[in-house]
C-alpha cells in the first residue's frame, strides 16, 4: 500500500469517525440512522478504501459504543462481510449508480446481523430489529448515492486512490 493509499484511507477512517461523534445517539440503538454508512459506497470506486471504511468503523465502534465488544465483532463484522460481498457483486452490477443500488441493498439485507447483535446484547426482537434497522440503513444508502455521487464529481474518489 503506498502512501497516497494510506493517507486517503486514514482520513475516510477520520471523517467516518467524526460523523458517527456527531449522530452518536442515533448510530447504535435498534432504529439506526448512522449517516457515516453513506461512505460505504466508496467501494465502488475502489475497492481498497475497504481499509479506511472498516477502520472506521472499528474506530468509531471503540470509542462511541455502548456495547463495544459486540460491536467490534459484529458491527466491524457486517461492514467487512457487506464490503466484500459489494467487492464480487460489482462483476455482475454496471454502472456506477447500479453499483450503489446493489450496495444499498447488500448493507440493508446484511442488517440481519446487527440485529442478531442486539438480540443477544439487548434481547431485543430479532425480526422487529432486523426491519427497523435495516430501514435506517436503507435510508441512510440511499440518500447516501446523490451525495456522494456529487462529492465524486468534484473529488473524484476513482483517482484519489492509487
Amino acid at each position: 500500500m503506498n502512501v497516497r493509499t494510506l493517507a486517503v484511507n486514514g482520513i475516510i477512517a477520520a471523517m467516518y469517525i467524526v460523523v458517527t461523534m456527531f449522530i452518536q445517539p442515533f448510530g447504535f440503538t435498534n432504529i439506526q440512522f448512522r449517516i457515516a454508512e453513506m461512505f460505504n459506497h466508496l467501494i465502488i470506486f475502489n475497492k481498497k478504501y475497504l481499509y479506511g471504511i472498516v477502520l472506521g468503523v472499528f474506530l468509531a465502534n471503540l470509542f462511541f459504543s455502548p456495547m463495544v465488544a459486540y460491536d467490534l465483532v459484529f458491527g466491524v463484522g457486517q461492514s467487512l462481510i457487506s464490503l466484500l460481498l459489494m467487492i464480487f457483486a460489482m462483476k455482475f452490477a454496471k454502472g456506477t449508480v447500479a453499483r450503489m443500488v446493489t450496495n444499498t441493498l447488500i448493507f440493508t439485507f446484511t442488517m440481519f446481523i446487527i440485529a442478531f447483535e442486539l438480540h443477544l446484547a439487548l434481547g431485543f426482537p430479532f425480526l422487529l430489529t432486523w426491519l427497523t434497522t435495516a430501514i435506517g440503513e436503507f435510508v441512510v444508502m440511499l440518500v447516501g448515492i446523490p451525495v456522494m455521487l456529487a462529492i465524486h464529481k468534484r473529488v473524484n474518489f476513482t483517482k484519489l486512490i492509487d
